[in-house]
């Protein structure tokens, strides 16, 4: 589970022993070297090895006689071993154990390579299952490297059935994890069932041990379902319980009461060059109601790149600063930091609000009276923000990393009212739960606002962030022309730097994104798949592109190794107009506006995320011209282009990122800094939405009517659906 989950919610005292905290290492056939290949795959207990499910099933249920099988060509047998020898093969230097069966109805030829071993397993005269597919080979029809089992008392669980396929490592066999799963599930048989008895008849599950012993070795395609409903109903089920606990509990979090101040909020409005959309409205209305209401807010605000959540969240600014409150507004990156630091000092200039930028390498200070920013030093900044003299302060990690130079413990609020993080899918579950519990010397906690301009379907954003109420942008501001975008492949490549170069003649500027920063052979995420590719790098197409295509403009490159002050240079270069061409990586991708670049050429686009290249296309199209982006493909199939053309087709972001769900996961959408959401869902899929509005009325039922439940999950720091 993440770190948040793991701090909130813990054990339910599922077992009535230890059995399920127990090291693998002590089960039976588990030295060293096995021990150390589970740990690979994440398997450490036996509470890891019973949650270690299968990706797939083979259907080997069929018992068959060797006569049907020789029709049926798939299924298992049971036969009596009459021959088993192993030679060498020498045109293949390796081990070929070969074997002769038979049942009532014939005989066949059994053939496993590198094998050696098995004649010592398998003697002759014993009776055996095999499975597998049968092979109509040279020498007639033969068996190839079947699975197989001796036949005991006990229901075998390699053979006859639908056997589990797992998640492996080249050193450890599909054989030693059923083996080490079927000994977890039988010292863990005195499992306790922790779901309710009433939640579990409501919603038609199975018991626990019982889905656990049918997801690994299922009687039947019906009890896999089963089981596969009840594991999804519970990993879902703990994460919006988790939510509904974390948001119970922060209803009683007083925070300061915000005033609305609708003289100066309608002078700040009028005072724009454009009109608030309807959307803007709405989200800002909900965000004043809750600034107000005394209790502590926690909202999730969602819009597409350039929806305008920016303005939103300053008219909020502007509510706590006039209540004699401070705000702390953290971005992800030094760039984006000084970008809104600027936006934000220019917008409010009129209302003598004095505003900090903070740093792992800047601090400055903006004076309303002189209107012009002053140099300080971070020991200056950090006293004016404890005497409250700082009414906004913008700033990266810097604002609550202890781990960096300017520690969380240094930062002192004289009176913090609003916390704020933006593009919050920049930063780690840890990282903003640390900014939400910022308090004032009040102790009152401060209100929290986060910001995403990562399009989130509703259903997965009541998932991943059901502790957040949620307010969405849903229309983009009017005027702005729809960006056109084309798929280019290779014959098409020079046109369209032709195209870019007369753009550029007439005054715009271009944007070209590659997916590494040197050149290398590199292991590329490509649609589900990862294929090793030679990728084109930021400094390769700078050479290229310098020298070859644009050799009479000016072209620069920016990445994130490079120093701060050689990439704040080449921004401020780039948005002055002095540098025409600028390769990037996806560092661009988070908040950059350069209305004057009307073009964005992306290399390799194949690899990317729907979810991304919308990002990233949302960096142009800012101002009143018309803006293009051309996605530069190689040969990579249909598929990949028809992935590609989602891109051109959908109305919004939210549309793509549901499509790109589907097609890729939510860990390659999401990122790494979801990963402890992502990772607790081990069966589930977030595309499970009718089960995801289940288990949200589930967790809200129980709130109300499981007391003993919720009392063990509040008392809990670790809770897993497998106890």
């Amino acid at each position: 589970m993440n770190e948040v989950n793991s701090k909130v919610l813990v054990k339910l005292d599922s077992c009535t022993t230890n059995n399920l905290e127990m090291p693998v290492s002590e089960l039976n056939r588990v030295g060293k070297i096995t021990a150390n290949q589970l740990k690979k795959i994440g398997i450490i207990t036996v509470k890891d090895l019973l949650t270690h499910y299968p990706f797939r099933y083979e259907d080997y249920s069929q018992t068959l006689t060797i006569e049907e099988f020789k029709t049926q060509k798939t299924g298992t047998i049971k036969v009596k071993v009459n021959l088993i020898a192993n030679r060498r093969s020498l045109r293949k230097k390796m081990i070929v154990t070969e074997a002769i069966v038979s049942d009532k109805t014939g005989s066949l030829q059994v053939v496993w390579f590198n094998r050696g071993f098995l004649t010592k397993t398998i003697k002759p005269g014993q009776k055996i299952y095999l499975a597998g597919k049968i092979d109509n080979a040279n020498h007639g029809l033969q068996l190839i490297n079947p699975s197989y089992e001796i036949c005991t008392s006990q229901k075998p669980i390699h053979t006859g059935g639908l056997i589990p396929i797992y998640p492996t490592t080249t050193r450890l066999t599909q054989k030693q994890i059923r083996f080490l799963i079927n000994q977890a599930l039988k010292i863990s048989n005195n499992m306790k069932d922790w779901l309710p008895v009433s939640i579990k008849n409501q919603h038609k599950l199975i018991n626990l041990p019982f889905a656990l012993e049918q997801i690994h070795f299922p009687e039947n395609q019906r009890m896999l379902e089963q089981a596969k409903q009840r594991l999804k109903f519970n990993e879902l089920f703990l994460l919006q319980l988790r939510n509904r606990i974390i948001r119970e509990s922060r209803k009683k979090e007083k925070a300061p009461s915000i005033k609305f101040k609708l003289k100066e909020t309608k002078r700040f409005v009028k005072n724009l060059s454009f009109k608030l959309t309807d959307g803007q409205r709405r989200a800002s209305w909900e965000i004043i109601n809750d600034l107000e209401s005394g209790n502590k807010m926690n909202r999730l605000l969602e819009g597409d790149v350039g929806s305008g959540k920016t303005i939103v969240a300053i008219i909020s600014c502007l509510n706590v600063v006039l209540n004699n409150y401070q705000v702390a507004y953290m971005v992800p990156t030094e760039i984006l930091a000084k970008q809104q630091f600027q936006n934000i000092s220019t917008l409010l200039q009129k209302f003598q609000i004095k505003i900090g930028l903070l740093t792992r390498t800047s601090s400055l200070v903006y004076n309303p009276k002189l209107r012009k920013n002053e140099k300080t030093t971070k020991q200056n900044l950090f006293k004016k923000i404890s005497s409250g003299e700082i009414n906004i302060i913008i700033g990266t990690h810097s604002l609550i990393e202890p781990k960096r130079k300017i520690s969380a413990s240094k930062i002192k609020f004289k009176n913090l009212g609003l916390t704020i993080v933006d593009e919050q899918h920049r930063f780690g579950v840890k990282q903003r739960y640390n900014l939400s519990k910022l308090q004032n010397e009040n102790k009152l906690s401060a209100h929290f606002l986060s910001l995403t301009a990562t399009p989130i379907p509703r259903s997965i954003a009541l998932t991943l962030y059901g502790d957040l109420d949620l307010s969405i942008i849903e229309k983009m501001p009017p005027g702005r022309k729809k960006i056109i975008t084309e798929i280019v492949e290779s014959e098409q490549k020079i046109n369209t730097y032709q195209f870019v170069r007369k753009e550029i003649k007439n005054g715009r500027q271009a944007f070209i994104i590659c997916p590494l920063i040197n050149p290398s052979t590199s292991l590329i995420y490509d649609y589900n798949k990862i294929n090793k590719l030679e990728t084109k790098s930021v400094k390769e197409e700078y050479q290229k592109l310098s020298k070859d295509i644009f050799p009479n403009l000016k072209i620069d490159f920016i990445h994130g190794k490079l120093k701060k002050e050689e990439k704040e240079k080449i921004m401020e270069d780039f948005s002055s107009n002095k540098i025409k061409v600028l390769i990037s990586t996806t560092v661009v991708e988070v908040g950059i506006d350069v209305p004057n670049a009307t073009i964005m050429i992306i290399k390799g686009a194949e690899h990317f995320g729907l979810a991304q290249l919308y990002q990233l296309r949302g960096r142009i199209g800012r101002g009143s011209d018309q803006s293009y982006c051309f996605l530069f493909v190689g040969n990579e199939g249909i598929k990949i282009k028809k992935r590609l053309k989602a891109l051109l087709k959908a109305k919004n972001g939210f549309e793509l990122a549901q499509k790109d769900l589907e097609l890729r996961g939510p860990g390659k959408i999401y990122g790494n800094e979801q990963s402890g959401f992502l990772d607790s869902l081990k069966i589930a899929k977030l595309t499970d939405t009718e089960l995801i509005q289940e288990t949200r009325l589930a967790a809200k039922t129980a709130i109300k009517n499981c007391p003993d439940l919720i009392k063990k999950v509040k008392k809990s720091i670790d809770i897993t659906h497998s106890e």
